[in-house]
């Protein structure tokens, strides 16, 4: 009799897949920044957290919906502190000395945002925490207190109907065909304590579950479960034991691209992941003949690709091939 030491998530193919041409729009946690970065490296059209780390879901919704209308971030949420000026509204990042630069810096930034969701066939947003700051001047929630003193906060838990209630305002100024994919990240928060992390994981579950069953084109990618359920060891976890390894995060990858990526897609990320590689490699003797015979080989294999633009990878290893024949 076979044992099975791991719970297998199964998910059935959703609706809408996402294609190698889509422009695709990542916001929220950390995780993704790691799902984003994989979209890129495969040569995706993705937009990653433009507005820097957004933890908690109701700042990053609200930082969708500003972009979409075209709606300006409050001047009266920029502060400054050891001589940078940031906004309340963004991660710490997006920074600057001067106002005047920093005014111009996040109003490009939500502009170029807005236009860019506005085209966007797929947007994926990360919950990170359901705990949020909110400042006692105006009771506005905050995506960053920016080290400011605490005395300006209150801190409280938000409530599934709170996130409801956001992202469904949000969702009435999306294209009616956005794929929209939820995750909840399971980067471990235990500065608020473990027992607490689990609540502020479940009311963002929660949330996602009812946003899921109320709008067809809303899907929950289960990464929190993968690595709580499904992996289930700390040797998946870095040395802090809170952020998902590298080995988790490829495991997340391949399961979320089998799902939520078309076949031709997958085909050409397996074909560019051969070359990638091949760009990537560092032999001890650059200058020899056999290694300069592998460039001209991957220059062949780069110029047969079609799908995408590669011209930044040709010139480079057309420098590369030239400085090593000198």
């Amino acid at each position: 009799m076979s044992k099975s030491f791991r719970t297998e998530i199964n998910l059935a193919l959703p609706s809408q897949q996402i294609h190698l041409k889509d422009k695709i729009f990542t916001l929220g946690s950390c995780f993704s920044d790691h799902i984003g970065q994989l979209l890129q490296q495969y040569k995706f059209k993705a937009m990653v957290n433009p507005f820097g780390i957004i933890f908690n879901p109701v700042s990053a919704i609200h930082l969708m919906q500003q972009a979409l209308m075209g709606e300006p971030l409050s001047k009266e949420k920029i502060v400054q502190n050891q001589g940078m000026y940031y906004h309340y509204d963004l991660h710490s990042e997006i920074t600057s000395a001067e106002k005047a630069s920093f005014e111009e810096l996040i109003g490009e930034k939500l502009k170029t945002a807005g236009n860019f969701l506005k085209e966007s066939k797929v947007l994926m947003l990360t919950m990170g925490t359901a705990f949020v700051y909110r400042l006692f001047e105006n009771k506005e929630v905050v995506a960053n207190c920016h080290k400011m003193p605490a005395r300006h906060f209150n801190k409280e838990l938000l409530t599934p109907e709170q996130i409801i209630l956001a992202f469904n305002e949000m969702h009435k100024l999306l294209p009616k065909d956005t794929c929209i994919i939820l995750t909840v990240s399971p980067v471990r928060h235990i500065k608020d304590t473990i027992s607490l992390n689990t609540v502020s994981k479940s009311v963002l579950r929660l949330a996602c579950h009812h946003l899921s069953e109320q709008h067809p084109n809303v899907h929950y990618f289960p990464a929190y479960e993968m690595l709580i359920d499904d992996l289930r060891d700390y040797r998946f976890y870095k040395a802090d034991m809170l952020h998902p390894n590298a080995t988790a995060i490829n495991y997340v990858w391949e399961y979320f691209s089998q799902v939520f990526i078309d076949e031709a897609s997958n085909d050409f990320i397996s074909k560019w992941d051969k070359i990638r590689k091949a760009i990537e490699h560092r032999p001890f003797n650059p200058a020899t003949e056999e290694h300069k015979h592998f460039l001209v080989n991957t220059l062949d294999r780069l110029r047969d690709i079609t799908e995408v633009d590669v011209n930044k990878e040709i010139k480079m290893l057309e420098d590369r091939l030239q400085l090593y024949s000198l």
